[in-house]
């Protein structure tokens, strides 16, 4: 296998010591398309800080002399080095590039509701039909008021149920076939990330409406794809997707996946998101693109609310107090949100310095902020709790009308 002249480490990669023996890091793919970790010498790593496409082996193995104290290390070394990052895929290059390149983007999260396409209709069956769930949808009744709806994206086995009041509503309440899916991007990207890939599901292929996408490009500007890598990892697109493709069985729909990065700089700065450039050229790309389009479309908010306990961060296991506090809490984001108040949304957030880390916060502003209903209605609210305490999350479904 032929080494880049002047290897690079990709996007992406993180590292951290190895927590069984602290002479060693491991180096791992955040997206998740690359080899498994990889477990590097201490002076391996330090070696691979160099891997910035500028040097070649040469030059690393030369500058590794200053770095070691005067010792020369063999080339081979070096050279076994940007093979082995080659061969896991850690290299920028023409092997990571042609991976990037296809038109499909491959599930990401399949350990989260398996790989059998009937284990998988079973599995969203389930959570209609749970005691806790809505029940299977009815016949269709679209009255054109439906806009939109918030669905979580936590994992089904937790937050099923409440995936499934979502869609009941959004598969018996609009006739829409163009489904517009915001999701928080858990990589943390501050701006938005756009694909034109299709998204494969055992369920089949969902399909990326082009049309839309360009009418998206043409009213926000550049930058849109700058961030297209965080969509293969991302699953709360994936996940939303699965149950529409379950939902419409062999009637064909199509999807516009779009990511929303933080908002903490907004926070921060105490001041609504619409203040911030690219969100306002955002919302009024999205509004833009609707009143081009001649179907009906729908909104899908893919956001979870509270995140707290040590998991995340916390000094102390969630207790039933601190459950109730974030409960509460949680009751005021979403009053706003049947209130159909992308700024009361906010504010509320903001006012605690979202200190419960609500991942939904970017997605839903945009979205109310872009299709501008009327009102919301809350459908199902959770909270998922750790037997000891480590963590919670909660979650919510919310519909809204014109």
């Amino acid at each position: 296998m032929s080494i880049p002249e002047r290897p690079q480490l990709r996007p992406f990669l993180a590292a951290a010591p190895d927590e069984g023996d602290p002479r060693f890091v491991i180096l791992w793919d955040r997206l998740g398309i690359g080899a498994g970790p990889q477990r590097l010498t201490l002076l391996e790593f330090a070696c691979l800080q160099m891997f910035d496409g500028q040097r070649t082996l040469r030059d690393i193995q030369a500058e590794a002399i200053r770095r070691v104290g005067g010792e020369l290390l063999p080339f081979e070394m070096f050279v076994t080095l940007a093979k082995r990052m080659e061969e896991a895929l850690f290299l920028d290059g023409p092997r990571f590039r042609d991976r990037l390149a296809g038109p499909i983007r491959e599930p990401s999260c399949l350990d989260s509701y398996g790989s059998d396409p009937d284990e998988v209709r079973r599995l969203v069956r389930r959570q209609f039909t749970d005691p806790r769930g809505p029940g299977l949808p009815g016949p269709p009744r679209p009255d054109g008021r439906l806009r939109g709806a918030l669905i979580p994206h936590i994992d089904y086995y937790r937050g099923g149920v409440s995936y499934a009041w979502g869609f009941k509503e959004v598969i018996e309440r609009t006739d829409a076939s163009l489904f517009v899916i915001i999701g928080t991007s858990h990589l943390g990207a501050r701006n938005f990330a756009l694909t034109r890939k299709d998204f494969k599901t055992p369920l089949g292929i969902a399909r990326t409406d082009q049309t839309f996408i360009d009418r998206l490009v043409a009213h926000y500007g550049d930058g849109l794809f700058d961030d297209e890598l965080v969509h293969l990892p991302e699953w709360s697109i994936e996940l939303e997707v699965v149950f529409l493709q379950y939902l419409h069985g062999d009637r064909p729909f199509r999807i516009v996946p779009l990511l929303v990065g933080s908002f903490q700089d907004m926070i921060e700065a105490d001041k609504l998101p619409l203040n911030r450039p690219d969100v306002a050229r955002m919302v009024e790309a999205l509004r833009r693109a609707e009143a081009e389009t001649r179907e009906p479309v729908c909104y899908l908010i893919s956001g979870d609310l509270a995140h707290i306990g040590p998991k995340f961060g916390d000094p102390e296991p969630v207790w039933p107090a601190a459950l109730a506090h974030s409960r509460e809490q949680d009751q005021a984001i979403l009053r706003q949100a049947e209130a159909a108040d992308p700024a009361g949304y906010f504010r509320v957030i903001a006012d605690e310095e979202d200190r419960r880390r609500i991942c939904g916060l970017p997605p839903t502003y945009v979205a109310l902020e872009a299709m501008r209903p009327s009102h919301g209605r809350l459908l199902h609210y959770d909270q998922y709790v750790h037997p000891r305490g480590h963590e919670s999350v909660s979650f919510a479904s919310v519909a809204f009308y014109r």
